[in-house]
């Protein structure tokens, strides 16, 4: 075991050891440790390297606010998490960990050559250079800045983990479980009332387990939050570890991120990683603690140099000796015990570095009697050590003047410039806050909701004050629901209160100019840089920040941005409320995308929506997609394809022969009654009153903008009733729709309306054979009368059915309708019927591929919600003498007619490669950027005619047919040629056959 692990101590499990790897190299830990509190026990402090200096850091903090050790962590294919805080990822089994922005490795990084030429990269550099010459933009500046931009490295491949979201209503929502927290709960909980506590570390307790030696009504620290955690689970209180409070919205709603399986060695399948709670409380206590503030003077951020409050946290939780000869430099007596505490387990401590002249006489004997020296009155003036601190220099500052100063070898140093409220979550509610002069800090002010803040939240120091403040917070949050509560009482001994000053930035006993003393230390900001600032005219401190980029690094300037506040309020001889205060946006700390997607790929209580024949599909080994809520097989590939030779195969065989397709997820709705023909009229954009029963019609629905919201086809099957179809994705938007104009608009027509979705199956049949093959199997259907676009009852292989004659696919098609129960049967029938011709099953990428080819839209996909009939070709589908329409008067507006409007055409490259879905499309591929983009490719596929084939929506498209425009995409700009949308039998030759 490492000499800086303490056998038997902290609140990991010595008898549990874990191994893991930190950039190829194996170390050993313990469970119960964090990355960060097992890399010190093996005596590794160099965990990163900075965004701009590349300069060596290690670990400051032991929490959720750490600005340096930021890692990527791996665990199987696709699970690569960068940015990761290796003072907050818990350590598991086979945990594979790497090291950030650096190059070739850790402790050799080229980019510290960066560091060397500091001066070149002062505050508001950017602004000032890259401007000469103009063409060394695009060639040179742009890709070298791409190059060495970011920290972590984004992950490459799609994230298989699943995700979760819930929402709760609670009674009292307590954010953090400190002392102020558990006691806010006590109090809160005695009434019965429905309370939820919330922490975001593993363990409940805060800053007391940290602080084992603290005694309250008698009991130990550490059990005493046994006691009342026990306590509180009685009285049915949900306490909720590795949950972060990272958003407080209007209401009383709170977002929650509950991590779920990143601490395990191996997660349950299907479980989910993590879990997004929108929580909606009707009282809110936050007892968010205080953050430690680092102390601002040249060379503050070697490894090494830490907070004093991480390292007793390391001590105590984890029981790891941050160093053996460690020193302090503090303006506060909290670090007194940090100092205290590592001396009485095995460390020496070279000296306490204390800024102010007086010290209390109880700290002195404390650290007499433990040989440690107390240098009041001093000051740290700069640090030595490359990858690690190896020394200090420390000086007396008298009036202001640095004096004589010595040198104090140390392996660590321990920093403390006082503490700061952790008040971001009350700001998210736009709550007012108040500088405190005496502790030169902000206190919550005003509130705007329902929330209370408790214990060092407001400023107070010590467990007693803590203690009973959580207290009362918790009793007034009972008042605000109209309960009484109790006052309740506690007794702390070697309670720790303690006060202290704040420091701007420490001076230095050499050259100021030259002094690199960090403020934000993840984006390399330094005192001189925020000073350069002003001078250059920034004088809020939101323009200082924006400028400086203090406090827009990862950790949202929990450390940085009271010292930055402090030292502008310095340079512009103001007070610091003056200077005024950046704004706290919620996440509180980095949050997963997937998180917020809140969607578990798995089984969830939405339904899934199943056609009757599905079952066929998935005893042949369809492949399935999911489209709206419904899961449709995508294609049929045999033993050996992959997709792009399966989705070939049935698009050549459906061309060549025939083809089946399950149809059955297309809305269906029945419009009933002796105005359907009338409602039809005034709904969609076609003329319906002429056409017969018998026959079918392409029907378009618009809007009122006059923008395309649904397609499909629609059968007259009797003088008051039609067979309409919708996309899968629309039918309840439709019927939505109709409901609403026949309720509020029209209440006057005498129409019924059904969906009938799930009522029908359908099975759609396409290709040259399949009205050869169809015909001996229908009964009640004169096929001399029953060309394309008709629609009748009969029966199909001894089954009732509607048969629609029409197709999505440029072939001779149908589309036979039974009753869902006989869906299955009809397959069935059908797949034997067509053996003769080779009948081929496809899915729904075949089906994309046969409609493009054909030059058939897709709503949602060749329209994006802006797009007029006219737009996409679809003008001949307009009643023009019909009186009025939904949407018709948009069709008129300037807008809508103006030239230049993006319509939909069709693209062939020039070199037969495959355009992505999605890409911009120019005209000209060497423009500056940002280039004027003119269109977008909407569908793209390879084709059965030997080449792919795409659709796009291109500015002026109609009138630029043979023009060639370009593409460009990642591997480079593609030329291609515009063309008409109908790739396939533009004549309907084979259709009509």
């Amino acid at each position: 075991m490492s000499r800086y692990r303490i056998p038997g101590k902290g609140r990991v499990d010595h008898g549990a050891p874990v191994s893991f790897t930190f950039d190829a190299k194996i170390y050993a830990g313990l469970r119960g440790d964090t990355v960060a509190s097992a890399l010190l026990a093996n005596g590794v402090h160099l965990m990163g390297r900075s965004f701009k200096y590349h300069r060596p850091r290690g670990a400051v903090t032991a929490g959720s606010e750490e600005p340096n050790a930021l890692i990527g962590t791996s665990r199987g294919k696709g699970r690569f998490e960068p940015n990761t805080r290796a003072t907050v990822q818990e350590l598991r089994a086979g945990l594979v960990a790497e090291s950030q922005n650096k190059w070739p490795s850790l402790s050799f990084d080229l980019g510290a050559i960066n560091d060397r030429a500091y001066m070149l990269f002062s505050a508001g550099f950017y602004y000032k250079t890259f401007m000469w010459p103009k063409s060394f933009w695009d060639k040179v500046y742009e890709p070298v800045i791409r190059g060495a931009a970011g920290l972590g490295k984004s992950p490459t491949e799609p994230d298989p983990d699943h995700y979760a979201s819930r929402y709760l209503h609670t009674d009292v929502l307590i954010v953090g479980a400190g002392p102020a927290g558990i006691a806010a709960a006590m109090a809160a909980a005695q009434s019965g009332a429905d309370v939820t506590l919330v922490d975001e570390n593993p363990e409940m307790g805060g800053s007391l387990l940290s602080d084992p030696a603290v005694q309250i009504d008698g009991k130990s620290a550490w059990d005493w939050i046994d006691a009342q955690l026990g306590r509180l689970r009685a009285a049915g209180v949900r306490l909720m570890t590795r949950t972060t409070a990272i958003g407080y919205y209007h209401q009383n709603m709170v977002g929650l991120c509950q991590r779920l399986t990143d601490h395990l060695d191996s997660p349950p399948k299907g479980a989910p990683r993590e879990r997004l709670w929108r929580v909606r409380a009707r009282q809110v206590v936050l007892a968010q603690g205080a953050l430690e503030k680092p102390l601002v003077f040249d060379g503050n951020d070697r490894p090494g140099v830490m907070l004093a409050g991480a390292a007793q946290t390391y001590l105590h939780k984890y029981g790891v000796r941050v160093g053996d000869t460690p020193a302090v430099v503090t303006s506060h007596d909290s670090a007194y015990h940090a100092a205290f505490d590592l001396a009485d387990n095995g460390a020496r401590v070279a000296a306490i570095i204390d800024t102010r002249d007086e010290v209390r006489p109880d700290l002195l004997d404390g650290a007499r009697s433990r040989g440690i020296e107390v240098l009041a009155g001093h000051t740290v003036t700069t640090t030595t050590g490359r990858l690690r601190v190896k020394s200090v220099r420390a000086a007396a500052v008298r009036g202001g003047t640095v004096g004589g100063g010595r040198t104090v070898p140390c392996d660590c140093l321990l920093m403390c410039g006082g503490w700061t409220p952790s008040l971001h979550l009350f700001s998210h509610t736009r709550g007012s806050l108040v500088w405190d002069g005496g502790g030169q800090t902000f206190l919550p002010d005003r509130k705007t909701e329902e929330v209370e803040i408790a214990g060092a939240g407001r400023g107070l120091w010590g467990y007693d004050p803590v203690l009973a403040d959580g207290a009362a917070a918790g009793l007034r949050a009972l008042e605000g629901l109209g309960r009484v509560g109790h006052p309740a009482g506690f007794h702390v001994t070697n309670d720790r209160p303690g006060t202290g000053t704040s420091h701007a930035e420490l001076p230095t006993d050499g050259n100021p100019g030259k002094a690199r003393a960090f403020v934000d230390f993840q984006n390399d900001v330094t005192a001189k840089d925020i000073r350069l600032a002003v001078r250059e005219g920034m004088r809020s401190i939101e323009h200082v920040k924006r400028y400086t980029t203090n406090g827009m690094a990862t950790d949202q300037g929990k450390m940085s941005n009271i010292n930055g506040l402090m030292i502008a309020a310095d340079a512009l001889g103001k007070a610091p409320p003056q200077v005024g205060l950046t704004t706290f946006r919620p996440p509180y700390t980095p949050t997963s995308f997937g998180a917020f997607c809140g969607y578990l790929r798995g089984e969830t209580f939405q339904p899934t929506r199943k056609t009757p024949i599905d079952p066929w599909a998935e005893a042949n080994g369809a492949v399935f997609e999911p489209v709206a809520q419904w899961l449709r097989a995508w294609y049929f590939p045999k033993p050996g394809e992959d997709m792009h030779e399966a989705v070939l195969r049935e698009c050549k065989a459906t061309r060549a022969s025939l083809g089946i397709f399950d149809a059955s997820t297309l809305g269906k709705i029945e419009v009933a009654g002796p105005d359907a023909v009338e409602f039809m009229n005034r709904l969609y954009t076609n003329p319906w009153t002429k056409l017969q029963p018998g026959r079918c019609r392409y029907g378009l629905l618009l809007g009122e903008d006059g923008f395309i919201r649904d397609d499909g086809v629609i059968g007259r099957l009797s003088p008051d009733l039609f067979h309409v179809t919708t996309t899968t994705g629309g039918a309840a938007r439709v019927l939505t729709m109709m409901e609403d104009y026949l309720q509020t608009e029209w209440p006057d027509l005498d129409v019924w309306l059904t969906s009938t979705t799930e009522q029908w199956a359908t099975v759609a049949l396409n290709g040259p054979n399949a009205l050869r093959m169809l015909q001996p199997l229908v009964q009640g259907v004169d096929w001399n009368d029953f060309p394309h676009m008709s629609c009748a009852d009969c029966t199909v292989a001894g089954l009732p059915a509607r048969l629609f004659r029409l197709s999505f696919t440029g072939e001779i098609g149908f589309e036979v309708n039974v009753p869902a129960r006989h869906g299955l049967t009809l397959w069935t029938a059908l797949m034997e019927a067509g053996r003769p011709y080779d009948i081929c099953p496809y899915g729904t990428e075949t089906m994309h591929v046969l409609r493009a080819e054909k030059g058939y839209i897709i709503v949602g996909q060749d329209t994006d919600g802006t797009v007029t009939p006219a737009d996409a070709g679809l003008d001949w589908a307009i009643g023009k003498a019909k009186a009025d329409f939904v949407g018709k008067r948009s069709l008129s507006r300037p807008d809508i007619v103006a030239k230049g409007r993006k319509q939909l055409v069709g693209l062939l490259t020039e070199d037969g490669s495959l355009l992505q879905e999605g890409a911009q499309i120019v005209l000209d591929p060497d423009q500056q950027t940002p280039m004027k983009m003119v269109g977008h490719v909407t569908s793209s596929y390879h084709s059965t005619m030997g080449h792919p084939i795409a659709m796009a929506v291109i500015e002026g498209g109609f009138d630029r047919m043979g023009e060639t425009v370009f593409v460009p995409m990642p591997d480079g700009v593609r030329k291609a040629k515009i063309t008409s949308t109908v790739f396939y039998d533009p004549d309907n030759t084979r259709l009509k056959a």
